[in-house]
């Protein structure tokens, strides 16, 4: 997912590489990733084509890389983004993420991704309530279960919310 947030960051416009790691970074819940990520993947990205690098002028004298992401990144970047599969679903933030990512992804593709995620939830819920159901569980563990259930039915309530605002 790392891959898709570096991409992501560029498509309001060309950031250089430090810009990068830190919005990449604070997405991620750090302060900034570090150059031994960031870096390799700018270079494969700039293989594939998908970035491009052009070098400028700082504000001291030295030579600054700024990254822009090119129209077949992008169009690789949606693909990816749209691409949500039932193990991604399992995922709350490849889920989050897309989510965060809609303005970008075609409507019939946001409501294969809620779909996706809402079916996840059900069999997690189904899956929850037979816990309860069928176990002795103590005051904790029936606290960490119902946590869980609650969880999932605000998500599903949320999926509804997403559904009528995509429309």
């Amino acid at each position: 997912m790392t891959d898709l947030i570096i991409l992501a960051t560029l498509l309001p416009g060309p950031k250089h590489g430090y810009s990068i790691k830190r919005q990449a970074g604070l997405i991620l819940g750090q302060e900034k990733l570090h150059n031994n990520l960031v870096y390799p993947l700018l270079r494969r990205f700039m293989t594939k084509k998908w970035v491009t690098k052009k070098e400028v002028p700082g504000e001291r004298g030295q030579t600054r890389q700024l990254y822009s992401i090119t129209p077949l990144g992008r169009k690789e970047l949606i693909s990816q983004l749209s691409n949500f599969t039932e193990q991604d679903a399992r995922a709350s933030d490849q889920f989050r993420f897309r989510v965060g990512m809609f303005q970008v992804i075609e409507p019939d593709a946001r409501m294969r991704i809620l779909d996706t995620r809402e079916r996840y939830l059900n069999s997690r819920i189904e899956k929850l309530s037979a816990i309860q159901d069928n176990f002795d569980l103590d005051r904790y563990s029936g606290e960490v279960t119902s946590r869980l259930l609650g969880e999932s039915r605000a998500e599903l309530d949320w999926i509804a919310h997403l559904r009528r605002i995509s429309k």
